[in-house]
Parts: structure tokens; C-alpha cells; sequence
């Protein structure tokens, strides 16, 4: 009885599907139908593209994109900078952190075009040759990640809140790192590094 009713339910959707793009007049997409991927990327017409040229973690840095283009993906995909990453890709979550003319930005959230000129430095910046950056070593020394996917972020928001003076306690740290979020919840261990670096700086 099931295998009978499980039959007719499935003759009668499909019949139920058929008629019901012949009474629209549309046809069945087939696969070949379906928009490509290459149809997607078209490239942005010529009045929608930029020249910009920023100075990257001390390099002079040049590349022409789409004017929708983010900060994040312009050193992302242009610049071949992957450290910078892309967590909620909506200003949420911090991982795209990056400093612009010394002051934290959320990457994603604003447009490569507005910072024509502007010195950037990203976490690839952050270290001078094979000598770690204090923060990234007090990371280190206080088990200040886990997975790591936000601590790129996590670093540069960190640079930031030393350099601006905010590190009075940990509750001011805590406060002034708000904005990055951590899902492994190293978030004691990131304000120890923090308040380290600061001490010693």
C-alpha cells in the first residue's frame, strides 16, 4: 500500500511541476541554460575602474579595480595579501582589521577608492624580517589563539588599542578590543598579551 501511495504522490508532483511551467509558458532550465560562472565575472566596464595606489606595509603598492572593490579584497585578490581575513564580511567580527594611516579599519567595510594614497599595514607588516612584532611573540607566550583565524585581527586591533593608550586596565583593553571577536574564546589570554606588551613598551 505505502509503495503504491509513494508511486502516485511522485506521478502527481511531477505532473503537478509540468503544468504548471506550461501554464506560465516558461521552460524547464536544463543545465545548459543555468548562467555560468564566467557570465558572472564579466569584467566591470572601463568607467567603473580605479587606479589606486597605496603604500603597504612601507611598499609603494599599485592596482587597477572595479570602484565596488573593499579594502579587503584589494589586498586579498589584487595585492596577494592573505593574512587580512574575511570573517563576517559585514564590519562584525574584526578579522579584516588593518590599520590606515596608523588608525584600525575593518577592511570590508570600506572601498579600496577612498584610501587613495593612504599607508596601510597589514598583519604581513606587523613583523621586521624573522624578528617577531612584542605583541605577536606575547601571543605566543600567552597562548593567545587557538584555531587563528581570527588573530590577524585580533593583532592589528591589539597594536591599535596600545598605540592609542587604551590598555589602563584590563576592563579598558577588554573594552577597547570589543569589536574583535574570538570563537575559540582566548579572549583572557589575548588582553594578558595585550597588557604585557603594553607595559613593556
Amino acid at each position: 500500500m505505502s509503495e503504491t501511495f509513494d508511486e502516485a504522490t511522485t506521478l502527481k508532483r511531477r505532473t503537478f511541476v509540468a503544468a504548471s511551467t506550461a501554464v506560465a509558458g516558461l521552460p524547464l532550465l536544463s543545465s545548459d541554460r543555468l548562467p555560468t560562472a564566467t557570465a558572472a565575472a564579466t569584467p566591470a566596464p572601463a568607467d567603473r575602474l580605479s587606479t589606486v595606489r597605496l603604500t603597504v606595509n612601507g611598499e609603494q603598492r599599485t592596482a587597477r579595480v572595479d570602484n565596488r572593490t573593499s579594502l579587503l579584497d584589494l589586498l586579498r585578490e589584487h595585492l596577494d595579501l592573505p593574512g587580512t581575513k574575511k570573517g563576517c564580511d559585514q564590519g562584525a567580527c574584526g578579522a579584516c582589521t588593518v590599520l590606515v594611516d596608523g588608525r584600525r579599519v575593518n577592511a570590508c567595510l570600506t572601498l579600496a577608492v577612498m584610501h587613495q594614497g593612504a599607508r596601510v599595514t597589514t598583519i604581513e607588516g606587523l613583523a621586521r624580517g624573522e624578528q617577531l612584532h612584542p605583541l605577536q611573540q606575547a601571543f605566543i607566550d600567552h597562548d593567545g589563539l587557538q584555531c587563528g583565524y581570527c588573530t590577524p585581527g585580533q593583532l592589528m586591533s591589539g597594536v591599535a588599542c596600545i598605540a592609542e593608550g587604551h590598555t589602563g586596565s584590563r576592563a579598558e583593553i577588554r573594552e577597547w578590543m570589543s569589536g574583535n571577536l574570538c570563537r575559540c574564546g582566548a579572549y583572557t589570554n589575548i588582553v594578558s598579551a595585550i597588557e604585557q606588551t603594553a607595559k613593556e613598551a
